[in-house]
């Protein structure tokens, strides 16, 4: 049946619209149906633990039709009050039956079960009230209305609160006609209160609160001066006061109203006592009192009227004056503590709070909540006061594990939140925390889940001063978590990560013997790689580089090592300036790329890193060429872009490799280190050789490098003196080739003044020069031949130089594999370049003359006398215009002497054509000599006297 159907039909008001009347048969017949579904009802099984929906239904239709066929006569009406109170009674049987039985029903039928008898209920209130006024019934009024309002109340508990308000406003609407002042009767005047009360708290059910609290308010007039009155009403005031609190709106206006509530219930408590009779009664309302004083109390707190907080606490305590000691609720120390807190008053707060000790009384629940509240108010300043408090209550009574941790977490606070106070707050805890009582306290299996949850909290404290780098305190937050593991196989990996953590905190603060232990109680428990990278850790700082070498190789041998931990122990290495471990562990890494494995980090990466270590230090150039020609082996393997990776990443490791075999060759070579310094540089010119690229800039670099690792290795057989095997000058004559090649692709492709200029050092192509003359001399007949091709080549080029041809003139001039040929064509064209030049450099220019005139007596000899005196005489027209000292005076003076002594010879055989010719021409020179005069006259003098001589000698 609907809801809108089950409203009582307003009996008061018959149908005159009928068309006629029902004859006193069908009244009779209508009660008997009723009387018969009673019976049916009063014949239910107690077991049953449904009422039938068709018996109620049944007589909702058949009340229907009874209600359109008044009026009634006294008989009738009598029936149907007898018929009516034999339902009730049914329903009243049917309830307790149901009551004791031993098993409950399912819920749907507990539910249907109950608004079944709701509705049985509703009928009898109905047909009470079809009946009206009985003759023989003595107030019939009220025994109506209080029908109504049982019924009312069993809808209110089914939360059908518009059936239930229908009854209360049924019940209100009859008992108006009654004249309350003439009830004497304390049931009847119980009902009356009874039915505001209820009306009041449906209407506050569906938000009706202003119904709600004018009903309460019509409720003051219905106390009759009982006790029982005022604490009914002052109850009931108090209960819709917490309501208000309860929603959790703390808006100025519900607190307001929450007060008011309040405030009724206390002043109904206050008049109630004055009202009471017995003890019981006057403690009973004592107590209404006191809880109401309380809950206003609480509502001033929040309001923040602590002076009214203090002053309720105070009213409290005193009492009434009647000597009973106050009221002693484990709440007003909190309330009381709060309050001064709040005016700022913190010793009033803790000595409240320390009292609260003594106070066997106060659940753990609320002096817990105390200690929060204090903590949170005073925050650092009152940790110690906490902690001390706490363990005070170990002492008193029984504290759980729960309340403990509850405790430590608020000293504690927020992970993160650091600041100025947080180290005071971890020493706190881990004070509390250490204490063999609070251990205790976790140590059953109980309280597994609340030790899990310290452990973590304590942890997590741990974790955030080891990210701050607070390592002692850290330290002793991981030592403090460790209490709250326990001892068995589960939780042995946990301990052993605590024992771990412990040991980077004592690294952390250089106490590595500490860290030693820790890491050796670690290993016991789980012996794997953390512990073994933690141990190499320590020789690191240790500065035992053999035993961190060592450690590296057992890191290999644990079960859960992975490649990355020798990447690692190079960091740390590396970070420790510990070069020779770091060069260990990247060494030990490369083996693994000749495997195959998959790698975190690339092989040119941990080559090109290896190297970086090794240049540091000097003395490792032959390492370091060990690795640089294994990056040119796998390079050439894998290929240049699997190895070095691709477009302009490969590229630049590429660039690295030849610029640092480069720097490294060179920095050999000024150290003296010739054969490294040549190998270096020919690496030079593979690693650019994989270089897809035909910049200029790399083919200089190319030849460049070639020259000079043949250069290397000319000076490397001169500090050996050992001389080049065949197999090295036919390798020194490729390197040159190739060169030689280059230069010649960048010489012809370049024109001073067009579009593409040269930046080719002059220097290069001398050195060519240089070391092919040198390298092609050890050839044998073919190799002169080359030479003098090597040398016009060098001469005719834009790179020449008189320089670069004065020494190698110089240098082909002398030694073991000395050329004339080559010799003198460079001295000749050197020679012929300085003249030319605008102002020539004429102590070069005097060397080369002294050079020619040397390989020209040496190679020549008297078969060629005219080739050396034309020397001289080149010598004499180079000198004549030279302004005095412009041309070397001792090299002039050295010209002057050797052609004069020159005609010593001729003279002495008597050669008077040779003779005349050498010393004109030492006379000659001596003229163009300052500082000669006495030697020219004496030179004079002589020449005079042979010429004499000579003439008389041809005439005789």
């Amino acid at each position: 049946m609907k809801i809108t159907e089950m409203y009582s039909p307003d009996l008061r008001k018959p149908n005159h619209d009928n068309q006629f009347i029902q004859s006193n048969h069908l009244h009779q017949h209508l009660l008997s149906q009723i009387e018969s579904l009673i019976i049916q009802t009063e014949n239910l099984s107690p077991n049953y633990h449904s009422l039938p929906e068709t018996i109620s239904s049944d007589l909702r239709q058949t009340l229907t039709h009874l209600t359109q066929l008044p009026p009634f006569p006294n008989s009738l009406k009598l029936h149907i009050w007898k018929l009516a109170y034999r339902l009730w009674n049914a329903c009243i049987d049917i309830s307790n039956a149901v009551s004791i039985l031993p098993s409950s029903p399912s819920p749907s039928h507990s539910s249907s079960f109950v608004e079944n008898h709701a509705k049985l209920r509703h009928i009898a209130a109905d047909m009470i009230s079809l009946a009206g006024d009985v003759t023989s019934v003595t107030s019939p009024a009220v025994k109506s209305a209080s029908f109504y309002l049982k019924t009312g109340l069993i809808w209110h508990d089914l939360r059908t609160f518009d059936l239930a308000s229908s009854c209360f406003e049924r019940a209100t609407d009859i008992v108006s006609k009654l004249d309350i002042a003439a009830i004497s009767d304390s049931g009847e005047r119980k009902m009356l209160l009874d039915l505001n009360l209820a009306r009041s708290r449906t209407a506050w059910e569906i938000s009706d609160r202003n119904l709600a609290i004018i009903l309460l308010t019509r409720a003051k007039t219905l106390l009759f001066g009982s006790s029982d009155h005022y604490k009914q009403l002052a109850n009931q005031y108090l209960i819709f006061g917490k309501s208000v609190l309860s929603k959790n709106n703390d808006t100025d206006n519900s607190l307001k109203e929450a007060l008011k509530l309040m405030s009724e219930a206390l002043d109904l408590s206050e008049k109630g006592s004055s009202a009471a009779r017995t003890r019981e009664q006057i403690m009973e309302l004592k107590e209404l009192r006191s809880k109401s004083l309380r809950f206003i109390s609480a509502v001033h707190l929040q309001k923040g009227e602590y002076e009214s907080v203090i002053k309720c606490v105070k009213v409290l305590r005193e009492g009434n004056g009647g000597g009973d000691g106050g009221d002693h609720h484990a709440s007003l120390p909190v309330l009381a503590m709060k309050a001064w807190l709040g005016l700022g008053r913190y010793g009033e707060a803790e000595k409240e709070l320390r009292d609260m000790v003594v106070n066997k009384g106060i659940p753990e629940s609320v002096w817990v909540s105390a200690v929060e509240a204090y903590f949170d108010a005073a925050g650092t300043a009152g940790a110690e006061t906490v902690k001390g408090v706490f363990l005070g209550l170990l002492g008193r009574c029984q504290v759980s594990a729960r309340a403990a941790f509850r405790v430590a977490n608020r000293v504690l606070g927020c992970v993160g939140s650091g600041g100025e106070g947080s180290s005071l707050r971890t020493k706190v805890v881990a004070d509390l925390v250490s204490d063999e009582r609070v251990v205790a306290l976790f140590a059953s299996e109980a309280t597994a889940k609340e030790r899990a949850a310290m452990h973590a909290v304590l942890w997590n404290r741990a974790s955030e001063h080891f990210r701050s780098k607070d390592y002692e305190t850290s330290a002793v937050m991981f030592e403090k978590s460790l209490l709250y593991i326990s001892h068995d196989i589960e939780n042995r990996i946990l301990r052993a990560k605590g024992f771990r953590v412990l040991c980077l905190c004592y690294l952390g603060l250089s106490q590595f013997d500490r860290a030693q232990e820790y890491i050796n109680e670690a290993e016991k428990l789980e012996p794997n790689i953390a512990c073994a990278f933690l141990k190499f850790k320590i020789y690191l700082q240790n500065n035992d580089h053999n035993g961190a070498i060592n450690q590296v190789q057992a890191m290999k041998t644990c079960f859960d090592f992975t490649p990355d931990f020798l990447s690692l122990s190079a960091h740390e290495a590396v970070a420790c300036h510990a070069l020779p471990v770091a060069i260990s562990s990247l060494s030990n890494l490369l083996s693994f790329y000749t495997l195959g494995r998959s790698m975190p980090t690339t092989e040119v990466v941990v080559l090109r890193t290896l190297i970086t270590i090794l240049i540091q230090d000097p003395g490792n150039e032959v390492e370091v060429l060990k690795f640089m020609k294994r990056v040119h082996d796998r390079a050439s393997e894998l290929g240049t872009e699997c190895f070095f990776g691709k477009e302009e990443t490969g590229r630049r490791e590429k660039n690295w490799f030849a610029v640092t075999s480069w720097n490294t060759g060179t920095k050999c070579g000024k150290e003296k280190k010739y054969e490294l310094c040549a190998e270096f540089l020919r690496l030079v010119s593979g690693f650019y050789g994989l270089v897809d690229c035909q910049e200029e800039e790399h083919s200089i670099m190319v030849c460049k490098s070639l020259i000079l690792s043949v250069s290397a290795m000319v000076a490397s057989e001169n500090q050996k003196k050992t001389a080049l095997t065949d197999s090295e000058v036919k390798q020194a004559v490729e390197l040159l080739d190739r060169a030689g090649k280059i230069l010649t692709s960048i010489s012809a492709g370049t024109q001073l003044g067009g579009d593409k200029i040269t930046t080719v050092e002059p220097d290069l192509f001398f050195v060519h020069t240089f070391n092919a003359y040198d390298i092609y001399g050890r050839l044998g007949n073919f190799g002169p031949q080359q030479q003098l091709h090597f040398v016009k080549s060098f001469a005719t080029s834009k790179a020449c130089d008189p320089k670069y041809l004065l020494q190698i003139g110089l240098s082909t001039s002398q030694g073991p594999r000395s050329n004339p040929e080559v010799a003198s064509f460079a001295l000749n064209e050197c020679l012929s370049a300085l003249l030319s030049s605008p102002s020539p450099d004429y102590p070069d220019v005097a060397l080369v003359v002294r050079r020619l005139i040397a390989l020209a007596s040496i190679h020549k000899g008297d078969s060629d006398d005219n080739a050396v005196q034309n020397l001289y005489k080149q010598a004499y027209r180079i000198m004549v215009g030279l302004k005095e000292g412009e041309y070397p005076t001792e090299e002039g003076k050295w010209l002057a002497m050797t052609a004069w002594n020159r005609a010593a010879v001729p003279v002495r055989l008597g050669q008077v054509d040779a003779a005349p010719r050498w010393m004109d021409a030492g006379l000659e020179l001596a003229r163009e000599v300052s500082g000669m005069e006495t030697y020219r006259a004496c030179m004079e003098d002589f020449a005079t006297a042979f010429n004499k001589k000579s003439h008389s000698h041809s005439n005789g």
